[in-house]
C-alpha cells in the first residue's frame, strides 16, 4: 500500500461523498456569517445541487446515499426558509440518522442485511464482517445523532455563545451564532471523526474480506 493511499485511505467516490457532505456546510458558514440565515440556506440549497452535478459529471452517477441525504438537505433547507427557523436543517442529522440506525438494528434483526445486500456484488467480505459493519456503523449514527442535538440545544441559548465584542467573536471576525457553532462543530468535528471512523472500518473489514480470484490475499479493499 502506498503512503498516500495509508494516509488518505479513500478512493474517488468516497472522496466525492465527502466533499458533498461538507462542502455545502462550508457555504452557508460563510454566508450565514455575513448575510444571515436566509442567505444562508440558500447558499445551502445551491451548493448542494452543484455538489450532486459534479458528482454525476465526475463519477458518472449519483451514489444512492449522497443523492438521498442531498434530497433530505434540500427538503429541510425548505422548511427553514418558509419558517426562518434554521432548527429544521440542524435537526434534519438527528432525525435522518435515527431513522437510518434504527433501519439497520431492524435489518440485523430479521436477518436481511442492507449493505450486504447493497454491496456484495461489489466488495466480498464474509457473513459476520457485514454483520460487524452493519451493527458498528448504525451505532456510529446513533452517536452522530445524540452529539448533533446536544449541540444544536447546548448553543440554542444566546449565553451559550460569544456574544459581539467579545474576543472570540472578534478573532473569527464575524458573530459565533448558534447556527455557525453548529457548522464549525460538523466540520471540525464530525468531519474528522467521520474519516478516523471510516479508516477503523477498513482496518475491521480487511480481516473479514474473501478474496476475489487472482486478488492479492494480502492487499486490502
Amino acid at each position: 500500500m502506498s503512503v498516500l493511499k495509508r494516509i488518505f485511505p479513500f478512493n474517488a467516490v468516497q472522496t466525492v461523498n465527502i466533499l458533498s457532505e461538507f462542502g455545502p456546510l462550508v457555504a452557508m458558514f460563510i454566508v450565514n456569517a455575513t448575510h444571515g440565515i436566509i442567505a444562508g440556506t440558500w447558499a445551502l440549497i445551491i451548493a448542494t445541487a452543484v455538489a450532486m452535478v459534479t458528482m454525476k459529471k465526475i463519477l458518472g452517477r449519483l451514489p444512492m446515499f449522497p443523492m438521498i441525504a442531498s434530497g433530505v438537505t434540500i427538503v429541510f433547507a425548505f422548511m427553514t426558509l418558509v419558517t426562518g427557523d434554521p432548527m429544521w436543517i440542524q435537526i434534519k442529522v438527528t432525525i435522518f440518522n435515527i431513522m437510518f440506525a434504527l433501519f439497520l438494528f431492524g435489518g440485523l434483526y430479521y436477518g436481511m442485511n442492507f449493505f450486504q445486500h447493497i454491496f456484495e456484488g461489489t466488495f466480498h467480505y464474509t457473513r459476520e464482517g457485514w454483520n460487524r459493519f452493519t451493527f458498528s456503523f448504525a451505532w456510529f449514527c446513533v452517536l452522530t445523532a445524540v452529539l448533533n442535538e446536544f449541540v444544536r440545544l447546548y448553543f440554542e441559548k444566546t449565553t451559550m455563545y460569544p456574544q459581539a465584542g467579545s474576543y472570540f467573536h472578534q478573532l473569527l471576525g464575524f458573530q459565533m451564532d448558534g447556527v455557525n457553532v453548529w457548522i464549525l462543530f460538523k466540520i471540525g468535528f464530525i468531519m474528522p471523526l467521520s474519516g478516523i471512523y471510516a479508516w477503523y472500518l477498513t482496518r475491521i473489514m480487511s480481516k473479514h474480506r474473501i478474496p476475489t480470484e487472482g486478488a492479492d490475499p494480502t492487499d486490502n479493499p
